[in-house]
């Protein structure tokens, strides 16, 4: 073999080494290649997801608005409902207080006697059961003193017997 022959020869291998370098060097950029594909159909997967989510999200946040503006609406009901009590109780706080001025005076008059008329029987019927009471009191010590004195005295039995009470019998 010639000089020429062993030359390409020498080439032909160096080429042959550099064609399965460049089909290595390709078939790795191929699998980046793949990887990159598969990361980009995730990632559009992720976004797919991600824009539900935000729909989602608006749809709730639309439902959240639809009920604060009822919420709001319900408040100015409830502010005027407020009103109106205020206003009612300060009327009948007016007509309770006309009320007072107009008929408690005589009121007032009228239970004040009556307590004083109560108090002045109370007192009357006290004053009449302590008397009789009193009174029943006395003769049974009068009684006691002449039973005491006829005993003394010897006359017996039928003197000592009690007194019937003043008021008479029962």
């Amino acid at each position: 073999m010639s000089g020429g022959a062993i030359a390409g020869l020498i080439a032909s291998g160096a080429f042959a080494v550099l064609v399965l370098f460049g089909c290595y060097a390709l078939y790795k950029l191929g699998k980046i290649f793949d990887e990159t594909a598969a990361r980009v159909r995730q990632t559009g997967i992720a976004i797919d997801e991600g824009t539900a989510r935000v729909r989602q999200a608006g749809a709730t946040v639309d439902e959240v608005n639809v009920a604060l503006a009822h919420v709001n609406k319900e408040l100015d009901r409830l502010d005027k409902i407020t009103e109106n009590v205020q206003s009612i109780t300060t009327n009948v706080s007016s007509l309770t207080s006309l009320f007072a001025a107009t008929v408690g005076g005589p009121v007032v008059r009228v239970a004040a006697f009556t307590y004083g008329v109560r108090q002045a029987a109370a007192k009357r019927a006290r004053a009449e059961v302590s008397s009789r009471v009193s009174a029943e009191i006395k003769a049974e010590k009068a009684a006691a003193r002449r039973a005491a004195k006829a005993a003394r005295s010897g006359r017996g039995d039928a003197a000592a017997a009690p007194a019937e009470p003043v008021g008479g019998p029962r």
